[in-house]
Formats: structure tokens, C-alpha cells, sequence
């Protein structure tokens, strides 16, 4: 199955992308999908333990199994001040 994963703020910036593809098999956890995204985008790979991650509209953990057709967005924690 197919899954988009679309970069937001400097994750964009260090990716050099807006978003990406990857077909993954059915059943696939979102922390099984973020090990492929980090593989392929080694730039992010420090900011791993700050991420937000977030499948539609809805935050994420890493147990959420991913559907067909879904739409996972990484971003950096919001900051203020």
C-alpha cells in the first residue's frame, strides 16, 4: 500500500521536499514506517525524539497501524515565548 508523508517547517527544509512515497505491506505500525522514512531522509535521524508525528489530522504514536491511502505528516514541536 501506498503512504504519503509530507515534511512541515525545517523538517521541509532538511529533506529539500515537500513529501514523499513509500509502499509499505498492510499492517505496517507507524514506528515501522518512520524507520523507512528516517533510512531514505538521514537528515532527520537527530531530530527522531522530537518529531511530531501526526496520520491525518490526529497525533500519532508509533503503535497506530496505518491504513491505505494514509497520510502521515512530520513536524517539529511547536515552540514559543
Amino acid at each position: 500500500m501506498t503512504i504519503t508523508v509530507h515534511f512541515w517547517s525545517y523538517f521541509r527544509d532538511l529533506t529539500g521536499i515537500k513529501s514523499d512515497q513509500f509502499e509499505v505491506p498492510p499492517g505496517t505500525h507507524v514506528g515501522a514506517f518512520l524507520d523507512l522514512v528516517y533510512g531514505r531522509h538521514s537528515a532527520l535521524v537527530p531530530l527522531r525524539g522530537s518529531a511530531l508525528v501526526a496520520v491525518g489530522v490526529e497525533y500519532a504514536d508509533s503503535n497506530q497501524v496505518l491504513e491505505p491511502g494514509s497520510e502521515v505528516s512530520l513536524f517539529p514541536p511547536v515552540q514559543g515565548g
